[in-house]
């Protein structure tokens, strides 16, 4: 095994390194110059887009002269011009809705109240209903098939 790798001390051609090594200053060159294009492209994109909503404003339909709104831009919708489209709408404000509707869920899994009032059905919290069901269990119904017990029933007599 000590002919394979060498006495110590010397080198042999599996033990040199790599004498063409990158020196730092083309590394520095090319880290600028990939800085330098991206904040080129950025403005290019910044100009491009400019341009286009520029291109977009000027081709823009004529309005509608029934048509009342403030605004020459008809891509800006006022907010209350929002409440007067007919449903289903669009969310203007997606966490503040969802928000508003969980908080509504949540009140009505933790409160009392009436379901439908002539009915006599009424709604309990949810917690309240899982200690009812613990103690009392579920309601089951008989197997299809199977005779209910009955006083009547001649099988069930001794």
């Amino acid at each position: 095994m000590s002919e394979e790798l060498g006495h110590p001390g010397e080198r042999t051609p599996e033990m040199e390194y790599e004498h063409q090594d990158l020196r730092p200053r083309s590394v520095y060159v090319f880290l600028g110059a990939l800085a330098t294009a991206g904040i080129l492209v950025s403005f290019l994109l910044w100009g491009f887009y400019d341009f286009m909503d520029a291109y977009e404003k000027k081709h823009q339909p004529l309005q509608n002269p029934m048509v009342q709104q403030a605004t020459t831009d008809p891509r800006i919708v006022p907010s209350d011009a929002i409440t007067r489209f007919p449903q289903p709408r669009l969310e203007g404000n997606e966490r503040r809705e969802i928000s508003d509707f969980l908080l509504q869920e949540e009140q009505t899994l933790n409160s009392y109240g009436w379901v439908d009032q002539k009915a006599g059905v009424v709604r309990i919290p949810i917690e309240r209903a899982m200690q009812l069901i613990a103690q009392r269990g579920l309601p089951t119904t008989p197997r299809v098939g199977t005779i209910p017990p009955a006083e009547g029933n001649a099988a069930n007599k001794k």
